[in-house]
């Protein structure tokens, strides 16, 4: 490409200007001098180096253009202060970031930017970093900023390095005759001495619309420069905020870049000013190109992974990438996609760029997209308050800009990103009645099996509907030949974590033992069986209580989580108490009372007892699976009252029991507890409600 000072001539430079005359605008008003600050008696001309604005109030440059040429700190104002000139006039900034900063010193004395996990969330091994942050002191400035790539740069071919606008005729951006990225960063090439002042100004590639380098210096001889590529950035980490300064948070790169996307995004906004924007320019140098994917695409995904809670942990965003391009994890432990960590949602949606034509490139982005709003969504099921609110609220926004998008693709495509796998809380096995053989006059059923994903969401995972069912028995042994792989494969979506099993059963089945079930511990063939109860929390649900929420269901449920202390109520009242008064014992029971039993529920006063529990809403209650029958109660009795008081004195919350249980049954089975080895905990969370019968053509929540 010509430089416009010359190079392959002035009729080319000029072409060449023309084709990207609206970016190179754009790119020219985001970029800075780096001066002294307003007040220092000092002319503005006296050029420090450049910088560029990367989002409201930011100005990225090199760390370098703020030491002098023998090494000592620029003189600053009293506060620390700098100058940031652009459209004619200087206004007050000052150092907040320092990636040139080494990592800080652990106990043992070593550098601990050797170690990621001791110089804070992001930093990453490797040398330090030519570059800085720059805060304006005044937040009402009014500024463009420049669009920062999200993938890394490999080969320029038609690229413009600028340089901050001081009052001398320089021209002040530089055309690029080629460019390519080695160990070192971006080298490029010139046809003239790059001018002075360039450093810390931004490296544009024009055929991709993106700035991807700042400028860090120049060879005199050569005509050759380096440029710090943008996805250095990424290193950005808390310990290279300078002292005093207040920063962008636990999580700066996160931050700046949310901050970067949201400000482009709100520049489309149809009820503004309607001058051309940045992503205008990149409109017109790219339509034509055939993209499916296209810069309008992703700009508004970009927004809207930006409403997104940061990523748990970067390795997260490097499985998201594999899955979405149907191969083994680019990152595998490390969390990179080749030398380029990916840290945040906007990083891997960078990666996404493998040079696929453009269908499946579409796919790629769709897939991914896809991923990240179903993770979210999960990540955010349970958590409180108006942050959690607000990111299942921006969760559910990506996935409707995801089925938007997704509509052009063919079905079998749309069939294969659909399913993604979500991160499950419970399993729920339920049992359904259906009615009863000539031949004895058994009970016959049919089953199911569902992942739960909260708030009554549920997803059939499996099923057996016939019309001529089978024996309770029958059905409880093919689920278990199924259930084992289920759960693990339950386990490993949720991240490793035993869900909870929850089981519903019909009136005449409250003494089903599930926590004494016994499963395989692997997918191995000849894998050993174990129980339960001891390795995960183990709850009975109530067949008869389903989507339609009871309000006396409610209202206790909302007792129990208001009460500042759960209380065990003995049902029957006393060791001689009948079936009479079970109604208004239980209709009468304070808020934060959970029932107990120790009597037989398989029929008499024990099955009233679990019959009016449920009548009168109660959702959580506690009983033997072989408790006593018609016969008073003993000492026996009243030690499990005791050890059932006690147990319930320890949750600070209701949603602590299913735990609590399954630790008591973890110990009965290793000897201790001895009163816990047969305990039933009925858990009926009227806030996740089971699904209705399938046998009645119910719709099930999709994935």
């Amino acid at each position: 490409m010509a430089s416009p000072e010359g190079g392959h001539g002035r009729g080319e430079g000029r072409a060449d200007r023309e084709k990207y005359a609206r970016l190179l605008g754009h790119a020219g008003r985001a970029t800075v001098a780096v001066c002294p600050p307003p007040g220092a008696g000092v002319h503005p001309a006296q050029l420090w180096g450049s910088g560029v604005f990367v989002a409201p109030g930011w100005v990225l440059t090199c760390a370098h253009v703020l030491a002098a040429g023998d090494g000592r700190r620029r003189p600053t104002g009293p506060g620390g202060e700098v100058g940031v000139e652009f459209d004619g006039r200087v206004v007050a900034a000052r150092l907040e970031y320092d990636l040139s900063r080494p990592a800080p010193v652990g106990p043992s004395g070593e550098d601990a930017g050797q170690e990621a996990d001791d110089a804070g969330p992001g930093a990453e091994p490797g040398p330090r970093v030519d570059l800085a942050l720059l805060r304006l002191l005044d937040p009402g400035v009014v500024h463009p900023c420049a669009w920062l790539s999200d993938q890394p740069a490999a080969l320029l071919e038609d690229a413009f390095i600028f340089r901050g606008h001081d009052r001398s005729a320089v021209d002040p951006f530089i055309a690029v005759r080629f460019g390519a990225r080695d160990a070192r960063g971006l080298q490029f090439g010139s046809d003239v001495r790059v001018t002075p002042g360039a450093s810390g100004g931004p490296l544009l590639d024009c055929d991709r619309g993106e700035v991807v380098g700042i400028v860090k210096g120049s060879h005199r001889e050569d005509l050759v420069g380096l440029a710090v590529p943008v996805t250095e950035l990424r290193r950005l980490a808390p310990h290279h905020l300078v002292p005093g300064a207040a920063g962008l948070g636990e999580d700066p790169y996160h931050a700046l870049m949310c901050g970067h996307d949201r400000w482009h995004w709100a520049g489309q906004d149809l009820g503004g000013s309607g001058e051309p924007t940045w992503f205008d320019a990149q409109h017109a140098i790219m339509s034509g190109r055939g993209r499916l994917w296209g810069v309008q695409e992703r700009l508004q995904a970009l927004d809207l992974l930006a409403s997104l809670p940061a990523p748990r942990d970067p390795l997260v965003v490097g499985a998201a990438v594999a899955e979405a391009l149907g191969r083994a994890d680019p990152a595998g432990r490390t969390g990179r996609a080749g030398p380029w960590t990916l840290r945040t949602w906007r990083d891997g949606h960078g990666a996404l760029y493998q040079g696929s034509d453009p269908y499946t490139e579409l796919c790629a982005f769709v897939h991914y997209l896809r991923i990240v709003a179903q993770r979210t969504a999960d990540e955010a099921r349970g958590a409180p308050g108006d942050e959690g609110a607000g990111a299942r609220a921006a969760a559910e926004r990506l996935a409707q800009f995801v089925t938007a998008k997704a509509v052009v693709l063919l079905p079998r495509d749309r069939e294969r990103i659909g399913p993604v796998r979500r991160r499950p809380d419970a399993v729920l096995v339920e049992f359904e009645p259906l009615h009863y053989d000539d031949a004895g006059g058994r009970q016959l059923f049919n089953w199911s099996v569902s992942e739960g994903y909260g708030k009554g969401q549920w997803q059939r995972v499996e099923v057996q509907e016939a019309h001529e069912g089978m024996t309770f028995e029958q059905a409880r042994d093919q689920v278990l030949q199924r259930l084992g792989p289920r759960l693990l494969r339950a386990d490993d979506a949720a991240g490793g974590v035993r869900v909870r099993l929850e089981v519903a059963v019909p009136e005449d089945r409250w003494h089903t033992p599930a926590d004494r079930w016994r499963v395989p511990a692997s997918t191995r063939r000849a894998a050993r069986l174990r129980p339960l109860g001891p390795a995960r929390a183990v709850v009975l649900r109530d067949q008869g209580r389903r989507q339609e929420v009871d309000p006396a269901w409610l209202r206790r449920w909302e007792g129990l989580v208001a009460a500042g202390r759960l209380t065990a109520l003995r049902v029957p009242a006393g060791a001689r108490a009948s079936a009479s008064g079970l109604s208004r014992l239980l209709e009468e029971a304070a808020e934060g009372a959970v029932p107990a039993m120790c009597r037989s529920v398989v029929e008499g006063v024990g099955q009233e007892a679990v019959g009016w529990t449920l009548d009168t809403g109660h959702p959580v209650a506690l009983w033997v699976a072989e408790g006593h029958g018609a016969r008073d109660c003993d000492r026996v009795c009243d030690e499990f009252h005791r050890e059932v008081r006690q147990l319930l004195g320890a949750p600070k919350a209701v949603a602590e029991i299913p735990e609590l249980v399954r630790e008591l049954r973890a110990k009965a089975a290793e000897g201790g507890a001895s009163w816990a080895r047969d305990l039933v905990l009925l858990y009926d969370d009227p806030g996740n409600p089971i699904p209705q019968l399938f046998a009645r053509g119910a719709q099930l929540s999709p994935p």
